[in-house]
């Protein structure tokens, strides 16, 4: 994952704490036999090391940082057993794991299966549940792959997966014991307890089966922190974090600060070597390191992913803005960014009342709130992580900023003096209206529009504005005129002539000029409503005369506050939701035409909600394309290999009557084929994490073959060692996809692309801006700087190609064979690329990273010489040559990857093998 190191480490500064831990236990722990069957209790105030200095590490796991755990917790003896699991999730959600004996680890399973197995045994005990989600996903294998709605409750004393600070802290006293690793396990899982530690009373925490902990895979600070429990979300790789090494790793390739296995590792992973212990016990103020790398005791939760958004909006393309009122700083979530996480822009200026810009792109505030009175700023930035292009509107005083387009295209920000108490009318008018034009990142000159704090917004025809502050004030043009200066004022939501209270007033952001806003359980609203509610349990709907003509209930348990409708999105609102502590705890989306409410983001204080939505294309109605599926390459939930994939299926699209060679395979493509660099045509590159060879040709025979008008070559890793696939890695990157599943229905569009779907390729792509950074430039290439071959570590026993083994071979070779066959009539070259390895393999009995014997591996080479003579358009370029190749230290980034320098190099010589090609 050398993408994933740079990206990371961009996000993380590195700093130093001046916290001193002396007078903590620093390098051991403290157990002792637990009432709860089956765990240990562990002694707090001791310091775990989580990361290294060591510079030959991954960058992900740099640099060392030390937390603090100042409480008490429980940890499971041994990894969790099948006749443990299988007792309580058969019944629960009908997954089943295989073993041997019921002792044996639990493995195969998703990290959502580990949550919910914790979850049942917390019901089954009479506790309370550490995890909380809305919906449940399950493959047909049973596996959960999603929750909707997940989070992780620290304060919750129930059963959980340990925090990766915790794991640590047992692993290390336990690490001397040994464990089940390649050396002595025979390649296979064993009962566990078969290497016990009698000191720390815990076993298999090295080797055996490797483990899920709790935390999101997030970066390190050289510093201290207490009660670390991970990143607050997914990030945008969506990484889960495994420990502990396997059965099926080498002793001297385990390290207790490693945190990853072979490939990204995310919630819905499932191997048959990785399975979990538990922990048990609330974690008392609890920190998450952000994105930001600034620590928080505070988290907001997205609860709603893109496809849930989708669903309400009609597009991917959609934003979220809101006011963390724990830190005061504007929040915001990118629904089209490929990971519905939450970000901050942390400043020291006040925040509220945020609105997106129509265009999506920026964002203004102010710096006081509904209600009150005194004097307020008004500011625009962008929205990005950084809020850039900070400006602010330099009057005396400007509250409560409302975007809106005039007919003549001008974009202007309407704002009010005052946006205090509006129920004195004369007090009222003491304020006024304005509006601004905003160009260019800047404002141009103010101008009145009307005496009153008309802050709930103006009406696209300029006839209608509205306020809410107290009593639902309107100002409505008079019958022929078109301007707001001749009109009238008047208050709407009265009971005998009698104004009721009202707050929150918001008018629609389209042409039915409804108003929407709170109430304090007036008598008309319960009228209405035909029951009776209290203050803010209902919110209230009115059309452009005042007349109310819907009323939406709060869930039970919590009322609404801050209610606002969507721009770009009829009858879709947003509002915070109150629990009986009167904390602002959710936002929540109101479908007002499908009376549906859609939790978006949880935490501890969520205020003013602001949701853009911008529908990019107007596709036909009679349009058979299912959205839901057509050009979506990539769906939320799933691994960076998946985004990857996807985005570079896009570009594949974009190109297609531009692209003439093709590079396909595996990561070893991805980033040893620099694209950009070859002259002998235009070049992209679709390598892929993980591979078989049936997914190194997905894409080339269904999509290539098929679509690239002017394609002349093929380029195609061949990874004899993970030949021991066949179509394995298929079913996970491709069989799980929509869009891929979709195309294969339709035959791969062979007899032409249908109306719209390209416009449906971009429609769905929620892409996040790394991997726009990433590929798009350098057409699906990435590399890293070389930080040497390191160690030539075996990853699988190199004996894998025993009779299952050599049938997978078998299959492989036939694949490719077939598709040199496919190919030769249409004239599209194939050149086959063996990408160099570690030199050092050629001192093992292992041919590389993952096998085979060098036996097995010189029949292989013998099987494609033969295809070479036979097929004269197939080529071997073979740059590996059994380990005896001339790719020094500094061309490669690890074992089996070549660095930027590896990178030119094989560039240029498959370059120029394809400039000899007819």
């Amino acid at each position: 994952m050398r993408y994933l190191l740079i990206a990371l480490s961009a996000l993380l500064y590195a700093c130093t704490d001046s916290n001193s831990t002396t007078g903590f236990n620093e390098d051991a722990v403290n157990t002792a036999e637990d009432s709860l069957s089956g765990m240990i209790r562990v002694s707090g105030n001791a310091v775990a090391h989580l990361g290294t200095n060591d510079a030959t590490a991954k960058s992900t796991e740099r640099p060392q940082m030390d937390v603090l755990l100042t409480y008490d917790f429980s940890i499971g003896k041994n990894e969790v057993t099948c006749g443990d699991f299988n007792a309580l999730m058969k019944p629960a959600t009908g997954l089943k794991v295989k073993c041997i004996t019921n002792m044996y680890p639990a493995t195969d399973v998703t990290y959502y299966d580990a949550v919910l197995f914790a979850n049942e045994r917390s019901k089954s005990e009479g506790r309370d549940t550490a995890y909380t989600y809305i919906a449940t996903q399950f493959d047909d294998g049973k596996h959960c792959t999603n929750l909707d709605g997940f989070a992780f409750h620290p304060e919750v004393d129930g059963y959980r997966l340990p925090t990766e600070a915790e794991w640590s802290l047992v692993a290390k006293a336990a690490w001397n014991a040994g464990g089940w690793t390649a050396e002595n396990s025979d390649y296979q899982l064993h009962e566990v307890c078969g290497k016990f530690d009698k000191n720390t009373k815990v076993c298999d925490m090295l080797g055996n089966a490797m483990e899920w902990v709790n935390d999101w895979y997030g970066g390190f600070l050289d510093t201290t922190l207490t009660n670390y429990v991970g990143s607050p979300d997914a990030g945008m790789f969506g990484m889960r974090v495994v420990k502990g090494g396997s059965y099926r790793n080498a002793l001297n390739s385990i390290h207790l600060y490693n945190r990853g296995d072979v490939y990204p590792v995310t919630c819905s992973s499932h191997v048959d070597y990785v399975g979990f212990r538990l922990a048990y016990g609330s974690i008392p103020d609890a920190v998450w390191l952000g994105s930001n790398g600034k620590p928080a005791t505070s988290r907001v939760v997205s609860l709603a992913n893109s496809t849930v958004i989708r669903s309400q909006t009609g597009t991917y393309k959609v934003k979220l803005a809101f006011r963390d009122d724990f830190t005061g700083n504007l929040a915001y979530i990118d629904y089209s960014s490929g990971a519905s996480v939450v970000n901050e822009i942390v400043d020291n200026i006040p925040v509220y009342h945020p609105e997106i810009s129509p265009d999506g792109k920026k964002v203004a505030f102010c710096t006081n709130i509904e209600g009150l009175s005194g004097k307020s700023e008004v500011y625009v930035r962008d929205l990005n992580t950084s809020g850039s292009n900070l400006v602010k509107l330099d009057v005396e005083s400007a509250a409560i900023p409302r975007w809106r387009v005039l007919e003549n295209g001008d974009t202007m920000i309407v704002y009010v003096t005052e946006a205090g108490n509006n129920k004195d009318e004369a007090t009222f008018k003491t304020a006024s209206t304005w509006q601004v034009k905003f160009a260019d990142g800047k404002f141009g000159k103010p101008e009145k529009l009307f005496d009153g704090a008309y802050h709930g917004g103006v009406s696209e025809d300029n006839r209608l504005a509205v306020t809410g502050a107290r009593i639902l004030r309107a100002r409505i043009a008079k019958p022929g005129s078109t301007v707001m200066t001749d009109a009238v004022d008047t208050v709407w939501y009265k009971y005998n002539d009698e104004a009721e209270q009202a707050c929150n007033a918001s008018l629609a952001k389209d042409s039915s000029k409804r108003t929407l806003f709170l109430d304090f359980g007036g008598k008309t609203g319960q009228s209405f409503a035909e029951t009776s509610y209290m203050t803010h349990e209902r919110l209230l709907v009115v059309d452009s005369t005042g007349t109310l003509v819907q009323s939406v209930a709060a869930p039970s348990g919590f009322t609404f506050d801050h209610s606002e409708w969507a721009f770009g999105a009829r009858n879709i609102a947003v509002a915070t939701l109150t629990n009986i502590n009167g904390a602002h705890s959710k936002i929540v989306l109101l479908n007002l035409s499908k009376d549906q409410q859609i939790e978006l983001a949880e935490g501890d204080e969520l205020w003013h909600p602001n949701l853009w939505v911008k529908k990019d294309f107007d596709l036909d109605d009679d349009l058979m394309l299912n959205l839901d599926s057509a050009g979506v390459y990539f769906r939320e939930g799933q691994d960076w290999a998946h985004i990857s994939m996807g985005y570079k299926m896009s570009l594949l699209w974009k190109y297609r009557n531009d692209v003439e060679i093709l590079c396909v395979g595996s990561s070893r493509t991805e980033n040893s084929v620099m694209v950009t660099s070859i002259t002998s045509g235009f070049a992209l590159n679709t390598g892929h994490s993980g591979n078989d060879m049936n997914a190194s040709l997905y894409v080339a025979e269904n999509y290539g073959l098929n679509h690239l008008k002017k394609l002349k070559s093929i380029v195609v890793s061949l990874d004899l060692d993970l030949w021991h696939n066949s179509t394995e890695y298929t079913e996970i990157l491709i069989a799980t996809t929509p869009g891929f599943v979709y195309d294969a229905s339709h035959g791969f569009w062979t007899s032409g692309l249908p109306d719209g779907f390209l416009d449906a390729v971009e429609l769905s792509s929620q892409y996040s801006d790394v991997a726009r950074t990433i590929y798009e430039p350098t057409r699906g290439f990435f590399s890293d700087v070389g930080s040497g071959w390191g160690n030539a570590s075996v990853e699988l026993d190199s004996n894998w190609h025993g009779d299952v083994g050599m049938q997978k071979i078998e299959w492989n070779i036939k694949r490719l064979k077939d598709f040199i066959i496919k190919t030769e009539p249409l004239g599209v070259n194939i050149v086959g690329v063996i990408f160099p390895q570690n030199p050092g393999y050629r001192n093992t009995g292992s041919w590389g990273r993952y096998g085979p014997r060098r036996s097995v591996a010189k029949d292989i080479m013998d099987s494609l010489s033969k295809f070479q003579k036979q097929y004269p358009h197939f080529h071997v370029l073979d740059e590996n040559k059994s380990g005896y190749h001339d790719y020094e230290d500094d061309c490669a980034v690890n074992t089996d990857h070549l660095s930027l320098i590896g990178a030119a190099k094989v560039t240029g010589r498959i370059d120029s093998l394809l400039k000899t090609l007819k």
